[in-house]
């Protein structure tokens, strides 16, 4: 009879001890696909708390948060951030219901479209490695492009079938949020990218970087050059019926937004309070009189305006978030 009261007593006092343990609930959480991107956050903001969640990579296992926001790092390419953001998205640690999503990382930029150290939120995320790709050499005579829709026949017909995940448009609400409290954000920049993009001629290139709004590309393989970057542009533009405009390309967020996909399909979160943010750390070409390796080597003076960047304009929509959370609470329409 002892034992099993004493049995009694201790569950008693470890009871409310698991009450106690309820899901944190964020009004935003950050997605950086890896260290450097997550770094500006961590300086900036007091993100004390440190969760572990079980499934995160083994060199970024916590997220850290603090009463209205947390930031994940995914690490990067399609496999790390689909799997990572899945974790956290379906873990019993978080309540994220009402949380917003800021995926907040780095470019490659079309220099038509932007310079070194532009933010650009998204309003399509395409893939760009779900397609049928035949080699240059071997096209039919007559052919303009090396890609094919899946299941079409020719370059710029529509798709015959297809995985579901080629295409995201974001909600124009949030989108349109995003930008008008970022769009005055003052920018980082450098010395050395102020020279680098001196040697373009694009007048965008040339420019110092903005907040803009345009088309984002995924693709596991970190493609370069004019040729590929104008078959991806056609590419988006074919998918999105003319409607993409495409001018960043990155390696993770058709994985990502798949994986809140089908969380918000589960009941564990809203994938209309998502934004994509992506900023320049690069051109996706050369310059003129410049070939594609050597580009693709060349140091631009982008990667710490970019990675800081990321931070600043991602912050301005984070924030607003939290100071005006009475009018984002419910949902934008």
């Amino acid at each position: 009879m002892f034992f099993k009261t004493l049995g009694l007593g201790v569950l008693a006092l470890a009871a409310p001890a698991v009450a106690m343990a309820q899901p944190i609930a964020p009004k935003v959480m950050v997605i950086t696909m890896f260290g450097a991107e997550t770094k500006p956050w961590l300086d900036n903001l007091q993100l004390s708390e440190k969760v572990a969640v079980p499934g995160l990579a083994a060199d970024a296992p916590e997220v850290s948060c603090n009463g209205d926001l947390c930031v994940m790092t995914t690490t990067m390419g399609f496999a790390d951030a689909a799997t990572s953001t899945a974790a956290v998205a379906l873990s019993d640690k978080f309540d994220l219901s009402k949380t917003y999503f800021i995926v907040a990382g780095i470019a490659g930029i079309d220099p038509s479209k932007g310079t070194l150290g532009s933010a650009a939120w998204a309003d399509y995320v395409v893939d760009g490695g779900l397609f049928h790709r035949i080699g240059k050499a071997d096209i039919p005579a007559g052919w303009t492009s090396t890609v094919v829709e899946l299941g079409a026949k020719a370059p710029g017909e529509k798709q015959g079938w297809g995985a579901g995940t080629e295409v995201y448009e974001m909600n124009k609400a949030v989108l349109d949020a995003a930008v008008a409290a970022s769009k005055y954000t003052e920018l980082a920049d450098s010395d050395d990218a102020a020279a680098y993009r001196a040697l373009y001629t694009q007048e965008a290139a040339r420019a110092k970087p903005g907040v803009t709004v345009c088309t984002t590309i995924s693709a596991d393989t970190y493609w370069h050059g004019a040729e590929i970057a104008t078959e991806m542009a056609a590419h988006a533009k074919t998918l999105t019926d003319g409607k993409a405009d495409y001018c960043t390309s990155q390696m993770e967020d058709n994985a990502t937004l798949t994986a809140l996909k089908r969380a918000a399909s589960a009941g564990k979160l809203d994938f209309n309070r998502v934004a994509v943010l992506r900023t320049a750390s690069n051109f996706d070409r050369p310059h003129d009189g410049q070939g594609a390796a050597e580009s693709l080597a060349a140091k631009s003076g982008g990667f710490g305006p970019a990675t800081e960047n990321a931070f600043r304009v991602g912050n301005a929509f984070a924030q607003d978030i939290v100071k005006n959370w009475d009018r984002y609470e419910a949902g934008l329409k």
